[in-house]
């Protein structure tokens, strides 16, 4: 049975901080659209008693169209205000989702995605996005005041919550249940409202600072909000908003934490593509070692070893050399951990150090709004849009060599002779049958630190803009109706790391080319010949010798021929999401009951989604090819769209004063899927004011996303060769040179979208109790279950391997040889969820001011999911996973404040728990784990942050903060994984990487 005890301490340290709280639901902050109610009842307000609140004081909370008493709810609601993103140095929305204690731990920041990725991260490039209760980006809806806006253009699927104008943001309404009653589509883990100032007066500046204590890695905001008109006097109101923001680079190698050289752990990296070039015995190539390499066709025998060096070989690895560690980021190849014996001279390099932990991103949003009052109506027109610009940088280009499509061979000529001659003689001591290929050239492989890391660079443009009214229908009936556009358009072109490669890797590319060429590993004249080089590209650069792979030092010369064969500048990728809609309700009282007003409420919607993915010219067979690039072109839409047509009822039912019950239900119908019908049901029990029972019942359902339908299908080679092995003749799963069972495979994978596949449908329920048991304590607890079937994914090569028995005909073997491995998207299983919320407020007078306490936290109970209808479900929570959502046990947030006329101190603790360590080579097959120092448990994350403001007066205010205020590192985890080459030592998905870092806010008001 699951425990606390990995999380007990933790959870007292963080029931500490609200010891004078019994607790406080989201209850006690929900609000509605209503942007007065906020004004009104504030944060602490909100636990007055039900019998305190008046019929006034009724709005629409997210997740209903009925108006009720925000206070007594039976919808758990989260709403974050103004102040409590102050009181936690929280600048952008990403920050935000990332605090959020409901949120899950994917791979939506910026640092998680930073990496070399795969599969459905490719083209997130600057995307940051929500993850309620683990169920994927995909699945939780983010809206604006209660209004759809437009996917990620390179995705076309999850939203990038950085467009939010949060200058403009009055709070934040998080609706912890399932709406697709309500809202339809993606509404499955939840709901995210950001609300904007509707009625803003005068003008408002602030500037924000995030330092850290050493220095690196910056983030600053200015905004500026203006607004002229008052509603209730002047019948008019006109507000705009802008805010630019700067996110400055921190790279891997700015942190100690950051280190894949950790062998006694467990952990080193599996490349031998190092900046000193690693040796192999490659044989003959036509065009460039036409009698084979220096080491080809020879016995490489390693002293008192039973095998050959023919797995790389490093000069600074051999007896006498200077050592691996000698170069920086070097480490000795751990041919152990990797079961590569022949690889026992090579050297490896840590790709962990080179990634970005956080990306250089600048944002601009702006945000503008006009309302006219027309007696009780109000018609308001609204524009909001963004310009983000971002840079993914992540480890330099290897350059494996090989006898075909990049045949690399360092030459002995007048320029290389005294550097060949010195790589010649270190071999010659430890393989003296080498002396017989002396004057060949040497193949190799290397990893091009002087063309810089792989660049991404992506501008994303969104745009919003609605014209709405609302008013009132007779005396107790209510209408909105609406319409807007939303798109975001993101192109993402090659930075830096990239070079043209010179020589056909494809019959195809050669026989399209024009050249006469007919077959992979010619020439391609096409691309770019440095000066002096005798062949194009950075193949023909390399093979005439002009760049010396034996140093990590490069003169102006070298540098110059590398940037005359980069691509720089090449366009990547390409998408635009566009969304038209429209809606209309009314909503008001049909006749009385014992309890109040039975209310209904009706509404329809419709909406067009487009979406379109341009690729790149230059991915194209016809020009020449660039190195190593994940152009998407076999992805390429153009304009695909569907239409959804819905429409929905909810009815509110006061049966009697302590009890209520709501029904709703919607119908859609998407162009393409046909219709489907999704009700909920909720209840409200209070049978006294300070005790609530609440609970509610939905069904929801998710669509496929275009790129899940429409994707190309692609077949790739296996990205790192002589890894994999055959699970049904290899039960160990570990590579072996002498059992023939356990050969390495090395089997192509075909990916891409599937038109076949289906929507996700959901079922879920929760059932929660509130205390109040005085005007400023509350407490909550709510129970959710959350069942999800025919879940949309695609698997990993390395799970569909482990689950090869329930996927017979996606595993396709020529001579009993697996060469074929199908992972393109499906309805691949069912996924079930369960946890327990708690939140806790409370506070007291004292020392002449007040303190105030609280705490948010998530314990799942339960998180399992399976492939197959016939398959066992596996249960994940705490375990370590490569992809998707790291399902944490208990996280919280927890505070105390404490205020006195216009200064307020605040202490705030974040806390995520440890989780199961990974394994390398996989967690399957764990040979970490025989490490002296390997710890099967990552440790818990906790740290703590302290503000305080101080209102001078009532037009400035500054707030002053230290986050991560002990500067603790994130723990040691393996993240590395050898199939993409990407991870290291720390989990982004959990952790800050910045450190210890000092803010300040400060804002004026005129």
């Amino acid at each position: 049975m699951r425990t606390f005890v990995s999380y007990r301490s933790a959870l007292v340290t963080g029931c500490a901080f609200a010891v004078l709280a019994l607790g406080g639901p989201a209850m006690a902050q929900e609000v509605g659209d209503d942007p007065e109610a906020v004004d009104e009842l504030g944060t602490s307000a909100t636990s007055a008693p039900a019998e305190q609140v008046d019929e006034e004081a009724t709005i629409i909370v997210t997740g209903s169209r009925l108006r009720q008493d925000p206070r007594n709810s039976a919808l758990p609601l989260e709403i974050i205000t103004t102040e409590d993103l102050t009181r936690e140095g929280i600048n952008s929305p990403e920050q935000l989702i990332s605090y959020l204690s409901t949120n899950g731990n994917g791979a939506d920041n910026l640092a998680s995605n930073s990496d070399v990725t795969s599969g459905a991260q490719r083209g997130t490039n600057g995307l940051s996005a929500a993850n309620l209760r683990g169920q994927g980006s995909a699945a939780t809806l983010v809206l604006l005041n209660g209004r759809r806006v437009a996917a990620h253009g390179l995705t076309g699927s999850a939203v990038d919550v950085n467009q939010i104008p949060f200058a403009a943001i009055e709070r934040v309404e998080v609706l912890k249940d399932g709406a697709s009653a309500i809202y339809g589509t993606d509404a499955i883990g939840g709901v995210i409202n950001f609300i904007t100032k509707t009625d803003f007066e005068g003008i408002e500046l602030s500037g924000f600072t995030d330092i850290t204590e050493r220095g690196d890695s910056p983030i600053y905001r200015i905004t500026g909000t203006a607004g002229w008109g008052d509603l209730g006097d002047q019948g008019f109101n006109v507000m705009a908003s802008i805010s630019k923001s700067w996110n400055g680079i921190l790279r891997g190698e700015n942190r100690d934490f950051v280190n894949g050289n950790q062998p006694e752990r467990g952990l080193s990296v599996d490349t031998r593509g190092t900046p000193i070039a690693t040796l192999f015995p490659n044989g003959p190539n036509a065009i460039f070692a036409p009698d084979g390499s220096l080491l080809s066709g020879v016995p490489l025998p390693v002293p008192g070893q039973n095998f050959n060096a023919t797995g790389g070989i490093n000069t600074l690895d051999l007896p006498g050399g200077a050592g691996c560690e000698s170069f920086n980021g070097g480490m000795a190849y751990d041919h152990e951990l990797w079961a590569n014996d022949p690889a026992f001279y090579a050297c490896a390099w840590d790709t962990g150090r080179a990634a970005v932990l956080q990306q250089p991103l600048e944002t601009l949003t702006y945000y503008g709004r006009a309302t006219v009052a027309l007696g009780d109506h109000q018609i308001s027109a609204e524009i909001t849009g963004s310009d983000a610009d971002s840079s993914k940088q992540f480890s330099a280009n290897q350059y494996a060599g090989n006898t075909s499509t990049t045949p690399l061979y360092y030459p002995r000529n007048e320029n290389t002779a005294e550097v060949y001659d010195r790589i010649y003689n270190q071999l010659l001591e430890v393989f003296p049958a080498i002396a017989a290929n002396f004057g060949k050239p040497i193949a190799y492989r290397w990893r091009c630190i002087a063309c810089g890391p792989r660049e991404y660079e992506t501008n994303t443009k969104t745009f919003r803009a609605g014209l709405f009214a609302e008013g009132p229908i007779g005396s107790s009936w209510d209408y909105r109706v609406g319409g807007s556009y939303a798109e975001s358009e993101a192109t993402s072109v090659l930075g830096t790391g990239y070079s043209f490669r010179g020589i056909f890797s494809s019959s195809a590319r050669a026989l399209a080319s024009g050249t006469g060429a007919t077959s992979a590993g010619q020439i391609d004249p096409r691309a770019p010949t440095a000066p002096g080089a005798t062949a194009p590209g950075i193949v023909g650069l390399l093979n005439s010798g002009l760049i010396n792979i034996f140093s990590t030092n490069k003169t102006p010369e070298e540098l110059a021929l590398l940037e005359s064969v980069s691509a720089d500048g090449t366009l990547l990728y390409g998408g635009k999401y566009d969304v038209i809609q429209f809606d209309a309700s009314v909503a008001g009282s049909l006749f009385e009951l014992p309890g109040g007003p039975v209310q209904l409420a009706i509404g329809a919607d419709f909406r067009r989604e487009g979406y379109s993915f341009n690729g790149s010219p230059s991915a194209e067979i016809d020009t020449p090819e660039i190195f190593n690039v994940a152009f998407d072109n076999q992805n390429a839409l153009n304009d695909a769209s569907r239409e959804v047509k819905a429409a929905y009822a909810e009815v509110l039912i006061p049966i009697f004063d302590a009890l209520e019950v709501t029904a709703a239900g919607r119908v859609d119908e998407y162009s393409g899927f046909g219709s489907t019908f999704n009700p909920k049901f909720t209840a409200k029990f209070t049978p006294t004011p300070w005790l609530l029972f609440r609970g509610s019942y939905n069904t929801g359902f998710r669509v496929p996303t275009f790129n899940q339908i429409f994707n190309g299908q692609a077949q790739s080679p296996n990205p790192l060769t002589n890894a994999l092995v055959d699970p049904t003749t290899c039960p160990s799963g570990v590579v072996s040179t002498t059992d023939p069972g356990c050969f390495a495979i090395n089997p192509d994978s075909i990916s891409g979208g599937n038109p076949d596949v289906g929507p996700e449908t959901s079922e879920q329920f929760s059932v929660g109790v509130v205390l109040r048991p005085a005007p400023r304590f509350s407490a909550s607890v709510d129970f959710w279950s959350i069942a999800v079937d025919d879940t949309i994914g695609a698997l990993t090569i390395r799970q569909l391997l482990d689950n090869n028995q329930f996927f017979p005909d996606r595993i396709i073997r020529t001579n009993g040889i697996i060469t074929l491995l199908d992972v393109t998207a499906d309805n691949i299983g069912s996924r079930r969820t369960k946890g327990l919320e708690v939140s806790l407020r409370g506070g007291f007078d004292a020392f002449g001011g007040s303190f105030e306490a609280g705490l948010d936290g998530t314990w799942l109970l339960e998180k399992k999911e399976r492939f197959l209808p016939t398959a066992e479900y596996e249960d994940i929570i705490g375990k370590f996973t490569y992809a998707g959502d790291l399902a944490l046990e208990w996280k919280h947030n927890a505070w105390i404040s404490y205020a006195k006329d216009d200064f307020q101190l605040t202490f705030s603790q974040i806390f995520r728990n440890g989780y199961q360590n990974n394994g390398l080579p996989t967690l399957t097959n764990n040979v970490s784990a025989s490490r002296p120092d390997y710890n099967e448990r990552v440790d818990d994350y906790i740290i703590y942050n302290l503000s305080a403001t101080q209102r001078i007066d009532d037009a400035f205010s500054i707030t002053a903060g230290v986050k991560n205020l002990f500067d603790t590192d994130p723990p040691f985890a393996i993240t590395y994984d050898s199939n993409t080459g990407a991870g290291s030592s720390w989990e982004p998905r959990v952790a800050d990487p910045r450190g210890r870092s000092f803010t300040i806010l400060a804002q004026v008001r005129f």
